[in-house]
């Protein structure tokens, strides 16, 4: 484990079994949450994967249930097109059902033969949606990414990172996403990198560039632009302009991608904003556990605060990286 999580492991790792506890007890029956978005898949799928990042597994006697849950929930919600949707879903239904394969894929091999046997019916029909929508026809400027509907003819980066990564996961699993699937993501991405700042934007080069940009970061690093020049100046971006992220809009998303980031590049990008993250956000958790995010709430909020700082624990296969970073 790297120095600068050692150092702080002692405060956080009570602050991530608090956060878990609020999320468990959070739960319905249906495996479903209160709050906002709470009624779709994509919450139930953060926070299964916040549990299965410190390393807490279906089959676990204390948190086992809750994981289970959300796997239920998820794997009952499947619509005849392949869609993982139910409930509110914001714009639309693409988002939740890209976190939402992400997670079948991340807990698929840790599940009890039964639900192995749901999570193979279901997970590459949903690989299949995702692989259709990137494949309807679009312009230059959105071709090869996803939005917000299964037939949209635009393109946005952030519901394209949680995309790409749920096909990279699977891809990882043994599931058969072609290549050309992951570098037209890829290629998308790059087309919506500022050249001079290194930042990403949201549909273009420029907007929400403090957020967005560690989700970039971290999809060039997945996909094999390790300590490409790209990477590095999306890393400096993140590094003049992390401190500031505190009461932005999308805050907590922003951090959870940079925190992949940082930790992808390792040396003192992580260092520094290991530092920064623990520092800034322990003290922010409120007494119950939870973090409450103002775009998304409590349940969001905790879920994903969590998936920020368990990164360093190296529990999930979207979280590897090449050993060869420096410590």
């Amino acid at each position: 484990m790297d120095p600068i999580f050692t150092e702080w492991k002692r405060q956080v790792d009570p602050a991530i079994e608090s956060a878990l506890d609020y999320l468990a007890c959070s739960q319905k029956e249906d495996g479903s949450f209160p709050s906002n978005f709470g009624d779709s898949t994509g919450i139930p799928a953060l926070v299964g994967m916040a549990f299965l990042s410190k390393g807490h597994l279906p089959t676990d006697p204390t948190y086992g249930a809750t994981i289970n849950r959300c796997l239920d929930f998820i794997l009952a919600n499947q619509k005849p097109d392949g869609v993982l949707h139910k409930g509110h879903a914001g714009s639309g239904p693409m988002y939740a059902h890209n976190i939402a394969t992400l997670f079948l894929s991340e807990a698929s091999g840790q599940v009890d033969p039964l639900r192995q046997e749901r999570i193979d019916d279901v997970l590459p029909r949903a690989l299949k949606l995702i692989l259709e929508a990137q494949a309807v026809k679009k312009d230059e400027n959105n071709r090869g990414g996803w939005r917000y509907h299964p037939n949209s003819r635009d393109s946005d980066t952030s519901c394209s990172g949680w995309a790409l990564m749920a096909l990279r996961s699977a891809k990882l699993n043994g599931a058969a996403v072609p290549d050309e699937s992951i570098l037209a993501a890829l290629n998308y991405l790059k087309r919506h990198q500022n050249k001079d700042s290194g930042s990403f934007g949201y549909t273009d080069t420029t907007r929400n560039g403090k957020t967005l940009t560690g989700m970039g970061l971290l999809c060039l690093e997945l996909c094999g632009e390790h300590n490409s020049a790209e990477s590095f100046k999306a890393a400096q971006f993140v590094m003049s302009t992390f401190r500031t992220l505190p009461g932005t809009q999308h805050e907590f998303y922003g951090n959870y991608y940079n925190a992949q980031g940082m930790f992808q590049l390792g040396g003192r990008y992580w260092s520094e904003y290991a530092e920064w993250m623990y520092e800034t956000y322990l003290q922010k958790q409120a007494g119950d556990g939870s973090w409450d995010s103002r775009d998304a709430g409590p349940i969001y909020g905790t879920a994903i605060m969590t998936l920020a700082f368990t990164v360093p624990y190296r529990q999930l296969p979207i979280y590897q990286r090449d050993e060869t970073v420096d410590e």
